[in-house]
């Protein structure tokens, strides 16, 4: 099988499971091309850029896939135009209320005049959250398929040993205001422990300090899947992270995390707290979310689906 992969980047959530889906794939023994796009670098208008320059580069190439599969928004005008025999359009959340929490009025209902129209041009759309299938169908109208996400078990295995910082909070994500990472900030002096922000480090050099830490705080607005709660729970890091979006799909309060309202920073303060001075607390979140991670969030669980849905759309 021949397969086309469209992102605005292969790198962070959703271009970064572009990445391990493809290396996944071709391991299985399918052709997987990544269409690679520059960016005009002119602020607030990347994704435009993007949508127009990847849609000049689809309408150009004469090479012909099996399956064209994008991933998020501004990666469908590429799609619509690459030459396949089936068009796949991935989305992680919900893009129209992203660009809302992040951009004026007007940016937003364009955005949501644009996404209405680009869901139209896939064959198959699909989704790696329950929440965001929900909120697709009942707002819009629209059918995804679930596709989790999963971790590169291998790769994390890779990761150096380190020595474990007992009063290591770690912040791991975008310098973003949907991420909440102002809110983690403005409470830092009442925590029990130090807290370290990767908003910029290599992958690599991100789980080597994810490693060392006692706690993740997830502290988001809006999110779908976060990986590097995956990753935590890999790790066997416990974690603290806000209720919104899939997150609970993810963590079950008590059992494989703890869930905090967003927002609401005298309760992040309590819990970090509380999960600093409780090891027993700690031991069992982490025990139960890396079970809980291995037996449905890696790639041994999780490819064999996808192998399943391009089949089944190919033939359909």
């Amino acid at each position: 099988m021949k397969i086309l992969f469209i992102a605005p980047r292969y790198s962070g959530g959703i271009g970064g499971h572009a990445v391990m889906l493809a290396e996944q794939l071709t391991n299985y023994g399918y052709e997987v091309k990544k269409m690679k796009t520059p960016h005009i670098p002119i602020k607030n208008l990347k994704n435009p850029s993007f949508a127009l320059l990847g849609a000049m580069k689809g309408i150009l190439s004469r090479e012909n896939f099996d399956i064209v599969h994008a991933f998020n928004v501004p990666s469908a005008f590429a799609m619509h135009y690459a030459k396949g025999k089936k068009k796949v359009l991935s989305i992680h959340g919900v893009f129209s209320e992203q660009v809302k929490a992040l951009h004026s009025g007007t940016t937003s209902t364009i955005a949501s005049s644009v996404e209405s129209k680009v869901l139209n041009w896939a064959d198959k759309l699909t989704t790696d959250s329950i929440i965001s299938q929900k909120i697709y169908k009942e707002k819009l109208g629209f059918d995804f398929e679930y596709l989790p996400s999963a971790i590169d078990t291998d790769k994390l295995d890779k990761i150096s040993n380190v020595e474990k910082n007992e009063r290591q909070i770690i912040y791991l994500g975008r310098n973003s205001y949907e991420k909440g990472i102002d809110i983690l900030q403005k409470i830092e002096s009442q925590l029990n422990g130090d807290v370290v922000y990767c908003t910029d480090l290599s992958w690599n050099d991100a789980m080597i300090e994810l490693k060392k830490s006692s706690i993740l705080v997830v502290p988001s607005r809006m999110e779908s899947l976060p990986t590097n709660i995956k990753e935590a729970f890999y790790f066997k890091i416990p974690v603290v992270a806000t209720n919104v979006g899939g997150i609970p799909e993810l963590i079950t309060d008590n059992h494989t995390g703890l869930l905090i309202p967003s927002e609401d920073s005298e309760k992040l303060v309590e819990v970090i707290n509380k999960l600093l001075s409780n090891s027993s607390l700690s031991h069992s979140l982490s025990n139960q979310a890396y079970d809980f991670v291995l037996n449905h969030l890696t790639w041994e669980k999780v490819l064999p689906k996808y192998i399943e849905f391009y089949t089944n759309l190919l033939n359909s």
